[in-house]
Protein backbone atom coordinates (compact mmCIF):
# COMPACT_ATOMS: atom_id res chain seq x y z
CA UNK A 1 0.00 0.00 0.00
CA UNK A 2 1.69 3.33 -0.76
CA UNK A 3 1.86 6.50 1.63
CA UNK A 4 -0.94 8.96 0.60
CA UNK A 5 -0.19 12.29 2.42
CA UNK A 6 -2.70 13.75 4.59
CA UNK A 7 -4.58 16.66 3.59
CA UNK A 8 -3.32 20.08 5.03
CA UNK A 9 -7.23 21.02 5.14
CA UNK A 10 -7.80 19.17 8.36
CA UNK A 11 -4.24 20.13 9.95
CA UNK A 12 -2.57 17.04 9.77
CA UNK A 13 1.28 17.82 8.04
CA UNK A 14 1.78 15.99 5.35
CA UNK A 15 4.99 13.48 4.89
CA UNK A 16 6.97 16.66 3.05
CA UNK A 17 6.02 18.68 5.75
CA UNK A 18 7.70 16.37 7.68
CA UNK A 19 10.46 15.71 6.33
CA UNK A 20 11.90 19.54 5.75
CA UNK A 21 11.77 19.98 9.72
CA UNK A 22 13.81 17.15 10.26
CA UNK A 23 17.80 17.29 10.50
CA UNK A 24 19.87 15.28 7.99
CA UNK A 25 21.83 13.33 10.66
CA UNK A 26 24.44 12.36 7.33
CA UNK A 27 25.70 16.21 7.29
CA UNK A 28 26.76 16.01 10.88
CA UNK A 29 30.37 15.46 12.35
CA UNK A 30 29.90 13.60 15.38
CA UNK A 31 27.63 11.30 13.13
CA UNK A 32 30.53 10.67 10.90
CA UNK A 33 32.41 10.53 13.57
CA UNK A 34 30.67 7.92 15.11
CA UNK A 35 30.38 5.46 12.27
CA UNK A 36 34.26 5.82 11.96
CA UNK A 37 34.41 4.30 16.08
CA UNK A 38 31.79 2.23 14.94
CA UNK A 39 34.37 0.68 12.09
CA UNK A 40 37.38 0.87 14.61
CA UNK A 41 35.53 -0.95 17.55
CA UNK A 42 33.92 -4.02 15.33
CA UNK A 43 38.30 -4.34 14.12
CA UNK A 44 38.99 -4.52 17.78
CA UNK A 45 36.20 -7.20 18.42
CA UNK A 46 37.55 -9.65 16.03
CA UNK A 47 40.88 -9.51 18.21
CA UNK A 48 39.08 -10.32 21.67
CA UNK A 49 39.40 -13.87 22.44
CA UNK A 50 36.63 -16.62 21.17
CA UNK A 51 35.39 -16.77 24.74
CA UNK A 52 34.55 -13.15 24.96
CA UNK A 53 31.92 -13.28 21.85
CA UNK A 54 28.54 -13.28 24.18
CA UNK A 55 30.35 -10.73 26.46
CA UNK A 56 32.46 -7.84 25.99
CA UNK A 57 32.95 -8.11 22.54
CA UNK A 58 29.03 -8.40 22.05
CA UNK A 59 28.66 -5.35 24.59
CA UNK A 60 31.26 -3.07 23.08
CA UNK A 61 29.38 -3.71 19.82
CA UNK A 62 25.98 -2.89 21.33
CA UNK A 63 27.20 -0.03 22.48
CA UNK A 64 29.20 2.11 20.02
CA UNK A 65 26.30 0.86 17.22
CA UNK A 66 24.14 3.25 20.00
CA UNK A 67 26.11 6.39 19.38
CA UNK A 68 25.48 7.21 15.99
CA UNK A 69 21.92 5.22 16.32
CA UNK A 70 20.92 7.70 18.85
CA UNK A 71 21.90 10.54 16.98
CA UNK A 72 20.20 9.54 13.95
CA UNK A 73 17.11 8.93 15.79
CA UNK A 74 17.44 12.57 17.96
CA UNK A 75 17.53 14.21 14.58
CA UNK A 76 14.30 12.93 13.27
CA UNK A 77 12.91 14.49 16.47
CA UNK A 78 11.12 18.17 15.89
CA UNK A 79 11.87 19.78 19.44
CA UNK A 80 15.35 20.94 20.33
CA UNK A 81 14.68 19.43 23.70
CA UNK A 82 13.98 16.07 21.60
CA UNK A 83 16.87 15.71 19.65
CA UNK A 84 19.47 16.88 23.20
CA UNK A 85 18.00 14.03 24.80
CA UNK A 86 19.18 11.77 22.34
CA UNK A 87 22.56 13.16 21.96
CA UNK A 88 22.73 12.88 25.89
CA UNK A 89 21.57 9.24 25.11
CA UNK A 90 24.79 8.85 22.49
CA UNK A 91 26.89 10.68 25.29
CA UNK A 92 25.69 7.62 27.73
CA UNK A 93 26.55 5.19 25.25
CA UNK A 94 30.22 6.39 24.62
CA UNK A 95 30.90 6.60 28.62
CA UNK A 96 30.06 2.80 28.39
CA UNK A 97 32.18 2.01 25.19
CA UNK A 98 34.84 3.78 27.34
CA UNK A 99 34.54 2.20 30.20
CA UNK A 100 34.31 -1.44 28.46
CA UNK A 101 37.84 -0.66 26.53
CA UNK A 102 39.40 0.19 29.85
CA UNK A 103 38.50 -2.98 30.86
CA UNK A 104 39.42 -4.73 27.65
CA UNK A 105 42.76 -2.75 28.18
CA UNK A 106 43.62 -4.08 31.61
CA UNK A 107 41.83 -7.42 31.86
CA UNK A 108 42.79 -9.27 28.60
CA UNK A 109 45.52 -6.87 26.30
CA UNK A 110 47.60 -6.87 29.56
CA UNK A 111 47.89 -10.18 30.66
CA UNK A 112 51.54 -9.81 32.15
CA UNK A 113 50.64 -7.24 34.63
CA UNK A 114 47.77 -8.71 35.43
CA UNK A 115 49.57 -12.36 36.60
CA UNK A 116 52.67 -10.04 38.11
CA UNK A 117 49.72 -8.38 39.94
CA UNK A 118 48.36 -11.17 41.00
CA UNK A 119 51.60 -12.45 41.94
CA UNK A 120 51.98 -9.98 44.22
CA UNK A 121 48.83 -10.39 45.52
CA UNK A 122 48.88 -13.50 46.63
CA UNK A 123 52.42 -13.69 47.65
CA UNK A 124 51.13 -10.70 49.81
CA UNK A 125 48.03 -12.64 51.27
CA UNK A 126 50.42 -15.93 51.92
CA UNK A 127 53.24 -13.42 53.99
CA UNK A 128 50.39 -12.78 56.23
CA UNK A 129 49.03 -15.66 57.31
Amino acid sequence: MAFVPVSRDIGIPTLRDWTNKVRNFRTLNIWQEGIAIVKQVYRLAELLPVEEKYGLRSQICRSVVSIPSNIAEGCSRNSQIDFKRFLEIALGSSFELETQLIIIRRAIFNPYKRRKSDYKSIKHRTKND
